[in-house]
């Protein structure tokens, strides 16, 4: 049962997403791609591939790789405009800013006492533009430009955003592997919670480069076909790439000036395992302590969670250990409890997972419906989860719904989010 209501203060809400990803630019693109369980992974483009063993990522389309970008956006990395295209679509849903291409600074849409911050989550910022430079040095060194590096930074895409949008709050980021956004958006609750902020920008963004796709080829930890989450032929994960972003505010704040909330964040958790540098422990302990945390956080039981949308990359230690948790903090419910696994169709974003994800889950609590993935394979035996597979499933009373991020080094985030029932 859900704990008596801990107030006006702590009950935050989503009034915004965006998103970037391989099924496209935009929310709706997303939601679209996702509901018709088709991946968006299939051959790249980005860079040779060749020499390695794997040859398919979901790779954004590129018609509208300068969309949301204004002046300077020359210098921003692909990753950073991801971020931007992402804030403004989410900005222009929550209603607090008019569409950014009109060159309209976001200072001059908002009331100038109005504190905003920015929360965001990255693995490798824009390191494919330096991979780009050091090819140029390597060919000519006189004519490779140092300003393709000014945006290499992990930092560079929340700090795009924030220099663009004109954002004088506080800016973080996050860059703990695939656990980064997830604790990027439970930074930002806890802010808005506190009162450091009334607005909180927050989410994540990361673009394919080299550096990720050979090393994690190397390790032998990519699928040559699109990932199979929790399937008995699963053998590893799918890059994608892409940028999330959920605008946050106190819900009383939201109902007042007329917005019409999404989802509630309700409670954020983190723990790590502190067991290996890539391998999760088996156990499953880390990641439950993580999820029974946010659980605490939100003042909601084990039991009246309807679904979750899981970390699933479709290793088969990630996915092994993940069962273990679920059976940890869920019990005899670990088996029937509905569960999405939106890897399975954009890739996996890394420092942009848990945002993107949250997203998603957002999006299935607020339409009353859990995305599909493919039904590739045969389940496996060891793992009887109750994954949505080749259809939609209808939910419409679905109320709480957790998201789970395990990273690489062990660490471990979980979002709980509430569904908006029109009722403060």
């Amino acid at each position: 049962m859900q704990r008596e209501d801990p107030g006006e203060g702590r009950r935050v809400a989503v009034t915004g997403v965006g998103a970037v990803c391989g099924l496209g630019w935009g929310a709706a693109a997303l939601w679209d791609g996702l509901r018709s369980g088709r991946p968006g992974i299939g051959p790249f483009h980005r860079f040779d591939h060749s020499r390695h063993r794997t040859h398919l990522a979901a790779e954004a389309p590129e018609a509208e790789a300068l969309a949301g970008v204004g002046p300077g956006g020359r210098r921003l990395s692909i990753a950073d405009r991801f971020a931007l295209f992402a804030a403004v679509e989410a900005l222009g849903q929550a209603g607090l800013a008019k569409d950014f291409r009109d060159d309209r600074d976001f200072r001059d849409s908002r009331d100038e006492d109005l504190e905003v911050g920015v929360y965001f989550g990255s693995s490798t910022g824009g390191i494919y533009e330096s991979e780009l430079f050091f090819a140029d040095f390597l060919r000519e060194p006189r004519r490779a430009r140092l300003s393709s590096l000014v945006s290499q930074q992990v930092n560079a895409p929340g700090d795009a955003v924030a220099r663009q949008l004109g954002v004088t709050g506080p800016v973080v980021t996050f860059s703990s592997a695939c656990a980064s956004g997830a604790l990027a958006l439970g930074a930002a609750l806890e802010a808005v919670r506190s009162g450091e902020v009334e607005v909180a920008i927050a989410g994540g963004s990361d673009s394919l480069c080299q550096l990720t796709y050979a090393g994690f080829n190397a390790l032998r930890s990519v699928d040559e076909v699109p990932c199979r989450p929790f399937r008995a032929g699963r053998a590893g994960m799918s890059f994608g790439e892409g940028a999330a972003v959920l605008v946050l505010e106190p819900l009383a704040r939201a109902l007042a000036r007329g917005a019409e909330p999404l989802a509630v964040l309700a409670g954020a958790g983190s723990s790590c395992d502190a067991h290996h540098m890539t391998a999760p422990d088996p156990t499953g302990a880390g990641a439950a302590a993580a999820v029974a945390a946010a659980l605490a956080d939100a003042g909601v039981a084990p039991e009246v969670v309807d679904f979750v949308n899981v970390h699933g990359t479709g290793t088969p230690l990630n996915d092994a250990a993940e069962w273990q948790a679920l059976q940890r903090v869920f019990g005899n419910r670990a088996g029937e409890l509905p569960l999405v696994a939106t890897k399975a169709l954009i890739g996996h974003l890394l420092g942009c997972s848990g945002a993107i994800e949250a997203v998603a889950t957002v999006l299935c609590l607020h339409h009353g419906e859990l995305h599909p993935v493919r039904r590739d394979g045969e389940a496996d035996p060891e793992l009887p989860v109750s994954l949505v597979l080749d259809e939609p499933l209808r939910l419409p009373g679905a109320r709480t719904a957790v998201s789970t991020s395990l990273a690489f080094g062990g660490s471990n985030a979980a979002l709980v989010f509430s569904r908006w029932t029109g009722q403060a």
